[in-house]
């Protein structure tokens, strides 16, 4: 059977690996001119089951009111660059209460314990090395009633089966010797053992490699401008450029661009672009300044790990519509971080930066399976865990394509099991 994907980041490159792997002929078509150039490249690199809260939650809304007069929120919106979330927007409000936060998590939970282990597997079989590093996440606390609250609200995740440490300043500096030098500006830690951190981008082009000794065609530079439908089902997509690429099944995996995509076929995706803001820094030579592992700072929402001899920060969710623009005063909570927890760590005048949109869906977990059309499967919504969740979902759409029972259930995660 030919197998078209559609985007070639982490989601669809992992997507095409398990096509292939299957005995499909595969094609990826990707706009850009390579593998993992855009949301794929500016993550944080966290492979972080421990923090699969949904965003919509009873704090939620609170939050985008802030944001509205106050710069220094992880979660913004600007109505004036993002007119036309209010559907999008409606829905994710739907989904801020206390049962449907706790619902969605334990969806984004269990997708994302079950996609690890298949990175772990994915890594060890091909023999791809990504700069990975095992030995757990840490996810700090600097006030001590925040603290409190957050290991309450962290029970919900260890009584689920995913280990969890509650360590106290000292502890923070015994497992991260980086942070002893401001141990006193800490209120704690919610150490996740089992979680891990890698080059997300490394991974993508090797294991694209991977693809293509088993013969999957990369179709670089080529928009996708329209799906072709007949009869119930897709025929063809058609290109920018005016190319038509044929097939037997097509996933979509395009990110914020699925939407768009989607559209020309009467399909709707409630999937809407947060842009992240990421930068990357040179590491300084010796010493315990560099971090060992990766961690994300729970009152700045600033996440970040070492990846070879680099250090990679990102922050932020704003809803500001499709564009990709920022200004020095974007980075202002990561530089913030940097002066306050890792002085020493890199060299921050060397710095490289960037936005880019992940693709949101209100309730948090991503859309899997298939959409109206019988041979048009989604991959797609995997907002700001598209490393941690790509293995996993994309194993479950291969698995659905090839009338497979999938490894753990879908509930929760296709168009037709959400509220």
């Amino acid at each position: 059977m030919k197998a078209v994907v559609i985007g070639g980041g982490v989601v669809g490159v992992t997507t095409a690996y398990y096509l292939a792997k299957s005995g499909h002929e595969v094609t990826v078509v990707e706009r850009e001119s390579e593998v993992a150039t855009v949301a794929s490249a500016g993550n944080a690199g966290l492979i972080a089951p421990s923090h699969s809260f949904g965003w919509a939650s009873p704090t939620a809304p609170m939050e985008l009111l802030r944001s509205l007069t106050v710069e220094d929120t992880a979660l913004r919106v600007n109505p004036f660059k993002a007119p036309g979330m209010a559907a999008w927007g409606i829905k994710f409000l739907r989904e801020c209460t206390a049962d449907r936060a706790r619902k969605n998590t334990l969806v984004k939970l269990r997708l994302a314990q079950y996609s690890q282990r298949k990175l772990n597997e994915i890594a060890e079989t091909e023999n791809i090395d990504y700069d990975d590093i095992h030995a757990g996440l840490l996810y700090l606390y600097r006030d001590p009633k925040r603290m409190e609250a957050g290991v309450e609200k962290w029970k919900l995740i260890r009584d689920h089966g995913q280990p969890q440490q509650i360590l106290t300043p000292d502890d923070v500096a015994e497992v991260e010797p980086a942070l002893a030098p401001v141990r006193h500006k800490l209120a704690g830690a919610i150490y996740g053992p089992t979680d891990s951190s890698g080059d997300s981008v490394k991974f993508t082009r090797g294991l694209r490699a991977v693809c293509e000794r088993m013969g999957t065609t990369f179709v670089f530079g080529a928009g996708v401008k329209k799906l072709i439908a007949q009869g119930g089902r897709i025929q063809a997509l058609a290109t920018e450029a005016g190319e038509t690429i044929g097939g037997d099944v097509f996933v979509l995996s395009a990110g914020v661009h699925s939407p768009q995509i989607a559209r020309t076929v009467g399909v709707r995706l409630p999937i809407a672009p947060a842009k992240g803001y990421s930068a990357t820094f040179p590491v300084k030579n010796g010493g315990d300044a560099v971090p060992r592992i990766g961690a994300v700072d729970e009152e700045l929402l600033v996440a970040w790990c070492r990846m070879g001899d680099h250090l990679r920060m990102t922050s932020s969710a704003e809803f500001t519509g499709y564009e990709t623009t920022y200004r020095d005063r974007d980075f202002r909570i990561i530089r913030k971080l940097a002066e306050s927890l890792l002085p020493q760590a890199a060299d921050y005048d060397r710095g490289t930066y960037r936005a880019c949109n992940r693709p949101m869906t209100p309730d948090g977990p991503p859309i899997l399976g298939i959409a109206r059309h019988d041979n048009l499967y989604i991959n797609s919504g995997h907002g700001h865990m598209g490393f941690t969740m790509a293995c996993g979902t994309s194993r479950i759409v291969a698995d659905l394509i090839d009338g497979r029972k999938t490894e753990i259930p879908v509930e929760g995660m296709t168009l037709t099991s959400r509220p």
